[in-house]
């Protein structure tokens, strides 16, 4: 910029516009006094100057340097090097603290300046255009972050789990030291995406992992459990979740996540399950042996007048029943845990199977008032065995949480390409806080009704797990004191 060139303009008019100028202070370049001709209002408010203080004096007569700055925040420096070089030197961050009249004490500010040759005669340079701008909240924002980003890599290092940040555009892969000793490897060990996904097990890959993938791209959250194989050829569990960032235009370009080792966590439930499924396998012999004992006895003392000895041995007959139905729930509960639950699809009409769930339930119900009426023929592929341990659970849960002689209501109709199952009973109903948590594994709704009720909270859990391996919806819609509905969804014959 030459200063010869400027406009010809009405008297004042420079240094009237000059003052309103945001933080700026305009000094001869007449090294080393470095003399100030013109300041800004905002620069003598930042400053804490009076402009007859300040004018025709030199820049350091007024504003001493600092040992405190360094050759690159210097001003004595910076201006030499700007008469020197004849370019602009901009200093990005230096701490000038600023006196607050109010609260009668220094506030730390911080400050970004630029230093802007003005050319005058011979294109040297005449003046140098000093403008600072405040940026004490973007530095406070900055260390900020930077001390949220270290209280958090603690936490992580802490909890044991791994961070990473993946780049949907690039394939850029991010990720913490900790990642490399969850996959097995050491923690200096550089891996790429590929190497992980190579030791995911194949099918949690396919089943898991990508539709995991897929739902995050919509819902903007990924969560799965995973086997994986480490180098050594032993198996472990991690758990993953994460967040994708979206663009302006709702596109994804970013996930951000951290992964857990569960492997302990995992054995342990194994190890559980396995103590389970065996203690209720032994557990069966004894029991069908007390049961055929019992019935036994029915049969021989059906005749006696001694209504206490009948009455007792049917007594025995129903917990016999509920004994042996939580048995065959832990059995079952077993053999899902671990993956191996398999589905034997085959096509079969639905209306069939709820008859047949029905008639069981009314032999050992028969206080019970329930009523079907079965559409024309829906035929489904499914696991015709297990969608009846899903249909006999949710009767018989109607069963225990309604009054004998309270109607309960089964209904089988088709809605679009899927099949919809529904039990309706009019018993003691559930809360909004429960019904969401219904299908958990051992959930179980705690009230004064629910304490003389026995089970586990294993019913629910299962039939859930059941309706989605065959790629359907359960739920309930439920009103307290006023009954529930119970419904799962399958697909119809392809």
């Amino acid at each position: 910029m030459n200063i010869g060139s400027l406009p010809v303009l009405p008297e004042n008019i420079f240094q009237l516009v000059f003052e309103k100028s945001p933080g700026s202070l305009l000094v001869k370049a007449d090294s080393p006094h470095f003399t100030i001709v013109a300041a800004s209002d905002s620069y003598l408010e930042i400053t804490g100057s009076a402009r007859k203080d300040i004018l025709d004096k030199g820049f350091f007569e007024v504003f001493p340097d600092d040992e405190k700055f360094d050759e690159h925040t210097n001003a004595r420096h910076v201006f030499t090097k700007v008469v020197e070089t004849g370019k602009a030197i901009e200093v990005p961050t230096y701490r000038f603290d600023v006196y607050n009249k109010a609260k009668k004490q220094n506030e730390i500010r911080y400050w970004s300046c630029c230093n802007t040759p003005i050319l005058g005669a011979a294109h040297k340079v005449a003046y140098i255009l000093n403008t600072v701008i405040d940026i004490t909240d973007e530095v406070k924002a900055r260390e900020a972050a930077i001390e949220s980003e270290s209280r958090l890599r603690l936490a992580a290092e802490a909890a044991e789990f791994a961070t990473w940040d993946l780049n949907l555009l690039n394939q850029t892969f991010i990720y913490s030291p900790r990642l490399s000793e969850i996959f097995g490897h050491p923690s200096e060990t550089v891996i790429t995406l590929e190497d992980i996904r190579k030791q995911v097990n194949p099918d949690d890959m396919q089943n898991i992992v990508v539709k995991a993938y897929e739902h995050a791209l919509k819902s903007g959250n990924y969560l799965y459990e995973v086997r994986i194989t480490w180098p050594d050829g032993s198996l472990h569990w991690i758990k993953t979740q994460g967040l994708v960032i979206m663009d302006k235009e709702g596109q994804p370009v970013r996930m951000l996540g951290t992964i857990l080792d569960t492997t302990e966590t995992k054995r342990d439930e194994i190890r559980k399950n396995d103590f389970i499924a065996m203690a209720s396998h032994e557990l069966k012999t004894p029991l069908t042996s007390l049961k055929a004992y019992v019935q036994l006895l029915a049969k021989k003392l059906a005749s006696s007048d001694d209504s206490f000895i009948t009455g007792t041995l049917s007594k025995a007959g129903i917990q016999i029943n509920k004994m042996t139905d939580l048995i065959y729930g832990f059995l079952d509960l077993s053999k899902l845990e671990p993956g191996t639950l398999q589905l034997d699809k085959t096509d079969f009409e639905i209306n069939s199977l709820v008859s047949d769930c029905l008639a069981e339930m009314k032999l050992t119900h028969p206080g019970h008032v329930i009523s079907f009426e079965p559409q024309k023929d829906i035929v489904v592929s499914a696991d015709r065995e297990k969608v009846g341990q899903v249909i006999t659970n949710l009767l018989s849960n109607a069963i225990k949480y309604s009054d004998k002689g309270r109607a309960i209501i089964i209904s089988c109709k088709k809605t679009g390409n899927n099949v919809m199952v529904s039990v309706t009973d009019n018993g003691i109903g559930i809360k909004l806080k429960d019904q969401e948590k219904l299908f958990q594994r051992f959930y179980r709704v705690e009230s004064e009704r629910m304490k003389n009720i026995s089970g586990f909270g294993i019913g629910l859990y299962l039939a859930n797990e059941i309706i989605q391996l065959h790629k359907g919806k359960i739920g309930v819609e439920s009103e307290e004191g006023k009954g529930s509905t119970f419904y799962f969804s399958l697909p119809l014959q392809n």
